[in-house]
C-alpha cells in the first residue's frame, strides 16, 4: 500500500504546493482523498486519473480540499465511453454540496452533451455520506470513518485504510479528538494537517491567528501518533508553508514528542506503508 501526496498545499496559494489532496494507491486500486486546486494536474505524475478512481473521499467542505471536486467529476464524465459513476463519500452535507456543484456545471453539462453524440449520459456521482464505522470495502481493502473536531466546521471525519496487513490514516484538519485516536491505533503511516504556532501567533492578523483553534499543531499531531503507535506520521497541509532551509526544524519539533519516523509532506511525496 503506497501514500502519494498529491497536494501539500492549504489555502494560501503557491506555487509549489497544490491543494490538500492525497492517493492511497493498494495494486490498481486508487482511492483520492480530498481534491484540492490543480489535483488531477498532480495525478497525472503519479499515473492517476479520475476515470479509474475507484472512489473519493472527503474530509470535510472546507474549499481548500474541495475546490477541484467538479474537475474531478468532469474529466471522469468525458474520458469514459459509458455512464461511470464517481462513488463518493463525505460528511453529512456532502450530498447537498454535491448538489450545488453539479448545479454549478449545469452550463457546461448542456454544451457538451449537444456537441457531442456519443456523451447521450450526464455526469453521475453516486454519493454516501459517512460519520463512523466501515464505509467502503472491496478486494480486500477495507475503509472506516470516525468524526474528527474542526469546529466550528462540522461535521468532519478522518478515515482509516486497512489492506494487505497494513494501516494508513488520513486525518484531514482536526485537533486531537476521540475519533482521531481510533483511526490512528496502530498505523503504519499518519497524514495529518499541521501548523506551526510559534510562527502563526506571531502573525498581526486575526485571521490567520484564528487558524490556531481548530488544526493540530506539530506537537499535537506527534503526541497523537506516539499514544496511538503509529509507525510514520506525515506532517502535511503545512501551514505557513515552511520556508526553505527550515524543513529539520518542523520535523525535529514533532521528533522532541515522537520516536518514529518523522516526513514532511511536499507534492508528490510517497511513502510505502
Amino acid at each position: 500500500m503506497q501514500v502519494i501526496i498529491l497536494g501539500s498545499g492549504s489555502p494560501m496559494v503557491a506555487a509549489d504546493r497544490a491543494g490538500p489532496s492525497t492517493l492511497v494507491r493498494i495494486g490498481q486500486t486508487d482511492l483520492l482523498f480530498d481534491c484540492g486546486r490543480a489535483v488531477l494536474m498532480r495525478g497525472v505524475a503519479v499515473g492517476m486519473t479520475a476515470r479509474d478512481l475507484a472512489a473519493l473521499f472527503v474530509t470535510h467542505m472546507h474549499s481548500d480540499h474541495t475546490t477541484d471536486y467538479n474537475d474531478v467529476i468532469t474529466t471522469r464524465w468525458i474520458t469514459n465511453t459509458d455512464p461511470r459513476p464517481l462513488q463518493a463519500f463525505g460528511p453529512v452535507g456532502f450530498g447537498k454540496f454535491t448538489d450545488a456543484t453539479l448545479a454549478m456545471l449545469e452550463n457546461d453539462i448542456h454544451y457538451r452533451m449537444a456537441h457531442h453524440a456519443d456523451l447521450p449520459h450526464r455526469p453521475q456521482v453516486t454519493v454516501r455520506e459517512v460519520s463512523e464505522g466501515l464505509v467502503w470495502e472491496a478486494g480486500g481493502i477495507r475503509v472506516m470513518a470516525a468524526p474528527t473536531d474542526h469546529s466550528p466546521v462540522h461535521p468532519t471525519v478522518g478515515f482509516r485504510i486497512e489492506a494487505e496487513g497494513k494501516v494508513v490514516t488520513i486525518a484531514g484538519d482536526t485537533v486531537p479528538c476521540a475519533g482521531l485516536a481510533s483511526l490512528c491505533r496502530g498505523a503504519d503511516v499518519y497524514v495529518q494537517t499541521v501548523i506551526r504556532r510559534q510562527v502563526v501567533e506571531k502573525v498581526p492578523l486575526q485571521r490567520f491567528r484564528d487558524i490556531l483553534d481548530y488544526h493540530s499543531d506539530i506537537a499535537q499531531a506527534a503526541q497523537t501518533a506516539r499514544a496511538a503507535g503509529v509507525r510514520t506520521l506525515v506532517l502535511n497541509h503545512p501551514v505557513p508553508a515552511p520556508r526553505p532551509g527550515t524543513e529539520p526544524e518542523w520535523i525535529a519539533e514533532a521528533k522532541a514528542h515522537f520516536d518514529g519516523e518523522v516526513l514532511l509532506a511536499n507534492d508528490l511525496l510517497k511513502v510505502e506503508a
